[in-house]
């Protein structure tokens, strides 16, 4: 049994008002259940017990995992593929309106299988792409030549280089959350920005689905943010949100999983209103979307 991290203080702020909220089961590997905790002081909630970095790996290993595998298989992840494209081209063109640029030097932080990578190469950007899993990095490889860097060479880049760092659905991955914060301060450029996409557990969707919803995607996702502990994160280490945008398609993606690991099978038709209703609700409030993108500066 690999080792676990057990937490008794919140791991963002320190702080000593932790309490559990409910158990998660892993749906998509090993059918284990974690608990999930919640922070009253930056109102983090976080994975309990998740399994140390050295044996998360295994909890990857699923054709499901689509990130890494790039699978077809299922409806949903049909339907992941078909918009993805889409969802790349509005990324590059958050990417160059935020930063003003056309192209420059860009730096991917869990890159998968290459895909928003190798897009923005072909758009002429200078784009250095990191993912930890060996797998992954063959796909990227064979399918778009793209050669991924192990995530840990992250630590040995050239400090004040990149005109943009992008976290598409990684920071809730990382096990060293602050010291990996700490390092894209010092790898923006003078006028660079930090683009981090994570779930919202404050989203209608993952109300309705609670300890079912998809976005806690246990034990793979260690922290479970809301837009104030964000706030109080980036501000720890002198960083400033400038910004933050929707990303409306997933609280219709993360409905359907939550559909199907609630009842069993994917109930379409009440999985699409709850991303509906998920996204009117948010349109007056984009801090209340499913997930949430966050344009970031120092």
């Amino acid at each position: 049994m690999s080792s676990q991290i057990h937490y008794t203080l919140c791991p963002v702020c320190g702080s000593a008002g932790i309490s559990k909220v409910f158990n998660v089961k892993d749906n998509t590997v090993s059918q284990e259940f974690f608990e999930i905790y919640h922070c009253s002081n930056c109102q983090v909630r976080f994975t309990q017990n998740p399994p140390a970095e050295s044996g998360i790996g295994q909890y990857y290993k699923s054709d499901d995992y689509i990130s890494h595998t790039d699978t077809s298989k299922g409806l949903v992840n049909r339907l992941y593929r078909f918009v993805r494209n889409y969802s790349i081209s509005q990324k590059r063109k958050l990417i160059e309106k935020a930063t003003g640029l056309k192209s420059g030097s860009l730096l991917d932080v869990g890159s998968g299988t290459g895909h928003f990578v190798a897009a923005m190469h072909k758009k002429g950007w200078h784009v250095t792409g990191l993912e930890p899993d060996e797998g992954a990095r063959e796909v990227a490889m064979k399918q778009h030549s793209i050669k991924l860097l192990p995530e840990k060479e992250l630590f040995d880049l050239p400090q004040h280089t990149f005109n943009a760092i992008t976290l598409w659905h990684v920071l809730e991955h990382v096990h060293e959350l602050k010291k990996y914060i700490r390092a894209f301060k010092g790898l923006l450029a003078e006028k660079g920005k930090l683009f981090i996409a994570v779930p919202n557990y404050t989203s209608y969707d993952a109300s309705v689905y609670q300890e079912n919803w998809a976005g806690y995607d246990v034990p793979r996702h260690l922290y479970h943010f809301t837009p104030a502990t964000m706030q109080w994160l980036m501000k720890e280490f002198g960083l400033k949100i400038i910004a933050v945008r929707p990303m409306w398609f997933d609280s219709f993606y993360v409905s359907l999983l939550s559909s199907k690991y609630k009842n069993g099978d994917t109930q379409w038709l009440g999985a699409v209103w709850t991303g509906l209703v998920s996204n009117f609700k948010a349109m007056n409030d984009v801090k209340k979307c499913s997930s949430v993108i966050y344009i970031i500066t120092r």
